[in-house]
This record gives structure tokens, sequence and C-alpha cells, in this order.
């Protein structure tokens, strides 16, 4: 995959925006919110004939795990070696069932593994120790999502040397920082609502205060702006930190149309 590579959110069904980041040269395309059918994914791949689609993630208490198994079967005879299943716990708050969720996500993978889907093609929305712990023992890895290096130097720690480490990073093209941060402010704080998020933020030394806020301090952490080399510079800190490939989350104002600011991000990481 590379050094680079992009992550979307699932519900843009388009497939023309993993068409753009083939062209630009950036080594995989993820999307969150994904269904067991693996939909969006496979359109993605139809479309290209090179690029690594990932589902970042497969949410275990929304699908059924035999359906999954059984979508990734077909796009790895279809497609082969190009999609990665990645699956997650989503957020606690949105279901009962999460009540017990490290025993859920075992279970989950159990099924998988029983239903054919290679270890190594398995990567988990993995934030805290535990999880971290499972991805490394019973999968190819972990996509965290909303980190700082930091994140990832620590993960890396507990992971070894081996599983992969792909880890999320919001990216804002805009020279003035004040402004991209404002841009970036409403997505973040949605997140800092949720308490598995706060709870990562608070193991890497943000105050409840700071995260009730959404500080100054904690938006800037969790996001990388500028042009050019600031851009480069940001994401690298993940590679620095241990990470094997880091996807960046191209924000804009409003949901103005990133394809521009995708194919600057390209330039800046001298892929285009």
């Amino acid at each position: 995959m590379g050094r680079y590579g992009l992550w979307r959110m699932g519900r843009d069904t388009d497939p023309s925006f993993g068409v753009a980041a083939d062209r630009y040269g950036f080594g995989s395309i993820w999307y969150g919110g994904v269904s067991a059918d693996l939909d969006i994914p496979a359109q993605v791949l139809a479309a290209t004939e090179r690029i690594v689609v990932g589902s970042g993630i497969v949410n275990i208490f929304a699908t059924e795990p035999r359906e999954v198994a059984a979508s990734y079967h077909r796009l790895q005879h279809e497609h082969p070696d190009r999609f990665i299943l990645g699956v997650g716990l989503g957020h606690p708050e949105r279901t009962e069932l999460a009540r017990r969720p490290i025993s859920a996500l075992q279970a989950y993978l159990d099924v998988l593994l029983a239903g054919g889907v290679p270890a190594d093609r398995i990567v988990l929305a993995a934030l805290g120790p535990r999880v971290l712990s499972i991805a490394a023992e019973c999968t190819g890895g972990a996509q965290p999502y909303l980190v700082t290096p930091e994140h990832t130097r620590r993960a890396r720690g507990i992971l070894g040397g081996s599983p992969l480490l792909i880890p999320e990073q919001r990216v804002v093209i805009d020279d003035v920082r004040a402004s991209a941060l404002e841009t970036a402010r409403p997505g973040v704080e949605f997140y800092l609502n949720l308490r598995n998020y706060r709870r990562n933020l608070e193991r890497l030394g943000f105050t409840p205060e700071e995260l009730d806020s959404a500080s100054p301090r904690v938006i800037d952490a969790l996001v990388v702006s500028g042009c050019g080399a600031d851009l480069k510079a940001g994401l690298d800190a993940h590679l620095e930190a241990g990470a094997d490939h880091v996807l960046a989350q191209v924000i804009t104002p409003d949901g103005e149309d990133p394809a521009p600011d995708v194919a600057a991000l390209a330039a800046a990481l001298g892929l285009a």
C-alpha cells in the first residue's frame, strides 16, 4: 500500500472518490460505516485496478459475521488481495449490545475466522490496550481512528513489530492555522462526546475539561493543516512513530468538494 492512503465516510456511495484516489497515487482508500454486503468497497474495487480498499469499519453490532465473511470471499474472488476487512465495536452509546464489548468482539472474530477469512486480512479499529492486544494476537493489525502520533507510538509498543498499524489522520488544507482548526472543529466535537474516544484521549493526557470544551490544544493535536511540507510532516509523524501506512481524512469547509484538496495533498506527498 505504500505510505499514504485516504479515509472517507461510508455514506459517500459514489466510487469516483476512490477512482480519484487511485489516479493520484494513494495506496489505499478506506470507507467508514460499511454495511455487511461490503457494497461501497465492491463498487470502488470494480472501478479501479490497483488501489487497496478497506472497510473502516464494519460494525460488529450492526452486521452478521457470516454475511460479512461471505461478502469478503466474493470480493477476494473478484479482486484478489485488494480488500482489507476492518471491523470494530462502533460507538458503545449506539447499542445495548455493547455492554460486554470485548467478549462480543472476540466472538465475532471467531465466526469470521471459522468462515475462512484469513486473519491477516482483518484489522481492528483498536484504541485501547485490550483491543490492541486482540488485534496483535488474532488479526493482521489495527486501524485506529482520531488519534495522535503519540497514540501511534504506544500502539506500536503493544502490537509489536509485525502487525499492521494504519492510523487515520484529519487533514485540512489551509495555511491559516486558526481557520483550519475551525474547519475541523465540528467533526472533532462529535467524537469528543463518545466515551471510547474520550477515554483514549484522556489516556494521552487530555483533561475532561479540555475535552468538554474541545479546547484549542485538543483540536490542534488531532488535526494536520497547512500546505506542502506541513502536510507531509504531519502524516509522516505517524510513520516515524511506528505506523506502516497512514490514512488522511481530508476535511473541507461546509462539505465542499474535497477533490481539489485531495489533488493538492497528493502533490504535497510527492504522489502526483
